[in-house]
């Protein structure tokens, strides 16, 4: 019988309910030895209780095929673990017109069949009043997006340092998933992202997509100031409908790799170690599929995914430092 070792995050969570059937089996290493921390916990990088979830993902076409799987494989997890996870609540992505990762958003969710809209600068205030955007600004709405529980998906399934920042609503349920989608501001200068009133009550989480390069050892004394000075200054500006400053501060860790893409592929000298890393802040929506790829390769089956974006050996004529 052959053995392999998992770990216990979302990524490695899933693998007990999608594992192959076979008498060779998974040996998950054990949470209370290797993450001494009670499950949700904010020294990783599945803390906090919400993420975005969505299948547009502009240029990165590979991973909206792969979230057309995972939104399925997610609502069988609701159905087999009894727990809501997913609020669909549609995801917003905003910017400048012509913004190439607009146009590829586009041309990506019609070639996989999502249902989406193309907001105008005036259907974006009719639809969004608590938004006060440039004028310039245009919108694409997916309507296969929302909100994942984090923190209930990692009990079903049993270095950057981000900020993760809640304000309060000036006026009570105008951030309900109801009435705000998930939203994203794509920027040249760092993306903005938003997600509805959930996890605090009256309060909307509201975040800058990076951090200061930290030593996940000396978290603490990370330099986060001019990242909650430039929150404060967007939230002020685009978000006039919530307090400054936020209530609730809260830190996250991520793990990037220099090009933001995954890496799923085999250790380039030892080809029984199978890696899964470098989620550079946007890999828990594709946790089910994931978990599915990484028991694909530990098998040697043919993964049922063109992992070329995802191989490690990508960066052997470059010298970005992993």
């Amino acid at each position: 019988m052959t053995w392999w070792w998992w770990g216990r995050g979302s990524r490695g969570q899933p693998r007990p309910t999608t594992w192959p059937r076979t008498d060779r089996k998974p040996c998950f290493w054990s949470r209370s030895v290797y993450i001494p921390f009670p499950l949700p916990h904010s020294r990783g990088s599945s803390h906090g209780q919400s993420r975005i979830t969505r299948v547009e993902y502009g240029e990165d076409d590979h991973y909206a095929v792969m979230m057309k799987e995972g939104g399925k494989l997610w609502l069988s997890l609701e159905r087999e673990s009894g727990t809501s996870l997913l609020v669909n609540c549609g995801c917003l992505s905003v910017s400048k017109q012509g913004n190439s990762y607009m146009k590829a958003t586009i041309s990506s969710l019609s070639r996989n069949g999502i249902k989406y809209d193309i907001l105008t600068p005036g259907d974006l205030r009719d639809r969004y009043p608590m938004l006060s955007l440039p004028p310039d600004y245009v919108g694409v709405f997916d309507y296969s997006g929302g909100v994942l529980r984090a923190d209930k998906a990692l009990r079903a399934f049993q270095t950057v340092l981000i900020l993760v920042l809640y304000w309060k609503e000036k006026k009570d349920g105008e951030f309900s998933a109801g009435r705000f989608p998930a939203f994203r501001n794509i920027r040249e200068n760092g993306g903005v992202y938003a997600l509805p009133s959930l996890e605090y009550p009256g309060h909307a989480k509201v975040c800058y997509h990076d951090g200061p390069e930290t030593d996940p050892d000396s978290r603490d004394m990370a330099d986060t100031g001019r990242i909650l000075s430039t929150m404060k200054s967007y939230v002020r500006e685009h978000l006039p409908s919530l307090q400054d400053p936020p209530s609730i501060v809260e830190p996250c860790m991520y793990t990037n790799t220099p090009d933001k893409q995954f890496i799923l592929d085999h250790h380039p000298i030892h080809r029984n170690i199978i890696i899964g890393a470098g989620f550079s802040g946007h890999g828990f929506k594709l946790a089910p599929v994931v978990g599915k790829i990484l028991s694909e390769l530990a098998m040697d089956k043919t993964p049922s995914y063109d992992l070329t974006p995802c191989r490690i050996d990508r960066f052997s004529s470059t010298k970005a430092r992993m």
